[in-house]
């Protein structure tokens, strides 16, 4: 019997675990984390559930664990959650032991190959991208469930198909991929690929910009049908090298590029035209922000490319409602709008999250910061916000470097529940008619993921009324 040993107790390490189970493997799932620090979680009485269910279907989980390299009782095959550094000290002398270590994604695809993917990654746009495609299939009578960062970890997906009568039980899967994602997988092929964005992100992990562009692009060499996004100022010019057959996309016009590349959907008269046929017109689309016609125009190029018709993706595009933590709207109170934005946790998303909305607005910002280049997200912050609300362990040197820049509408106001019933105050008295929740950060110096800080600001704006 194969012996495979996964590494993390979270959704994707349990899905992982269970699929390689449900195969006949002797699975062994470890977690660094102790008794004490999986009770703390928000998540605490599902991570113990599913940890009880393993062990009847005679998966052995350790907690206060690491991974076992001893030659006598060392894994087949070794899978690691996202959230576990592909360079860990452990997988890197693994990998120097010949023992094969691959990511959760990995092996959903090693299950689901038979089937087509499409693949989104990129900095920003993916979340927006996924969801948005996954209706498009969904509107088409597609059986097409979104996975990776977004709906079902891929192995939850596999473990159903294994179920099924059919081997084929799925028409396509929707990925969205992110980086960390991305550097475990070997063979991972999608039909189509999508690359949104570009912009520096998780340089604490990769180290440098071109080892993070290398782990995204190598996505995109892997498959048959590239999309990448025109408008994007780096993409415009690192895409190149990603080959001839690429599908470009510009919200700009047909006429964006000077060169022979292939433009072959964009904005035309305020219509959506894709691979020479007008599909709808743009004014269905009700999400705010340049940024969001750049992940339309996307998923429209995989729609078509997957023989979809404009029917449907009409259809889709209309009745979206976008998605959660992304510019999401709360609710209005005392003529005020609060938005949602808790998913930009970098300089870039924060910039462009701000950008789609009209000056003047109150903005809650802080958390644990990435690095990054700031400047252009402080410089929309003088033209777009009345009041910058700083909360978290970044709120000082945000005020700094806010200050340094010219600008000195700040407070720090150190938690969320102080934000929220400061804005009220301020916007009334700045006559804004928006409070936005941007962070630019990481949330873990508070919250356990983006989404709990997102779910808590919306309960304290839905608590107003």
């Amino acid at each position: 019997m194969p012996k495979g040993e996964i590494i993390g107790l979270g959704r994707s390490g349990i899905a992982a675990a269970r699929l390689l189970n449900k195969d006949g493997w002797q699975v062994t799932l470890v977690d660094s984390a102790t008794e004490e620090q999986i009770a703390s979680k928000s998540n605490a009485l599902q991570l113990q559930a599913a940890r009880q269910k393993l062990i009847a279907q005679g998966v052995r989980v350790q907690l206060n664990s690491s991974l076992t390299l001893k030659s006598s009782n060392a894994a087949d095959l070794i899978v690691v959650s996202p959230g576990v550094p592909w360079d860990t000290a452990s997988l890197e002398k693994a990998r120097k032991q010949g023992i094969e270590t691959i990511g959760e994604i990995e092996l959903a695809w090693r299950y689901l190959n038979k089937i087509p993917w499409v693949g989104i990654t990129g900095t920003n746009g993916k979340t927006t991208t996924t969801a948005l495609i996954a209706a498009i299939f969904k509107a088409a009578g597609l059986n097409a469930p979104a996975c990776g960062n977004i709906g079902n970890a891929a192995c939850e997906l596999a473990i159903q198909n294994f179920d099924a009568a059919n081997p084929k039980a799925f028409d396509w899967i929707i990925a969205e991929l992110s980086s960390y994602q991305i550097e475990s997988t070997v063979e991972l092929a999608p039909q189509i690929a999508i690359f949104t964005t570009f912009t520096p992100d998780h340089l604490d992990r990769h180290k440098t910009l071109e080892n993070y562009y290398q782990i995204k692009a190598s996505l995109l060499r892997r498959c048959k049908q590239k999309i990448i996004n025109g408008d994007d100022r780096f993409l415009e010019q690192a895409g190149l090298e990603l080959g001839k057959d690429v599908i470009w996309t510009s919200a700009r016009g047909k006429d964006t590029f000077r060169d022979h590349r292939r433009l072959e959907v964009y904005l035309e008269d305020g219509w959506i035209v894709a691979f020479g046929e007008l599909i709808a017109p743009v004014s269905l689309f009700k999400m705010p922000g340049k940024h969001n016609l750049q992940n339309l125009l996307v998923a429209v190029a995989a729609a078509k490319l997957a023989g979809i018709e404009k029917k449907a993706i009409a259809q889709a595009i209309a009745s979206f409602p976008g998605v959660e933590h992304r510019l999401e709207y709360i609710c209005t109170h005392q003529g005020i709008r609060f938005i949602n934005d808790s998913k930009a946790t970098n300089y870039d998303a924060a910039e462009v999250g701000l950008n789609s909305l009209n000056a003047p607005v109150i903005l809650i910002a802080g958390g644990q910061a990435k690095t990054g280049d700031d400047l252009a997200w402080i410089d929309t912050i003088k033209a777009k916000a009345a009041t910058v609300l700083l909360i978290g362990e970044a709120a000082p040197a945000f005020a700094q470097r806010l200050s340094d820049r010219g600008y000195d509408n700040y407070q720090i106001v150190e938690t969320m529940e102080n934000a929220v019933n400061r804005s009220i105050t301020l916007a009334q008295k700045q006559q804004a008619k928006v409070v936005l929740l941007s962070p630019a950060c990481a949330s873990f110096d508070q919250y356990l993921s983006f989404e709990a800080r997102g779910d808590h600001f919306r309960q304290l704006c839905m608590a107003l009324r």
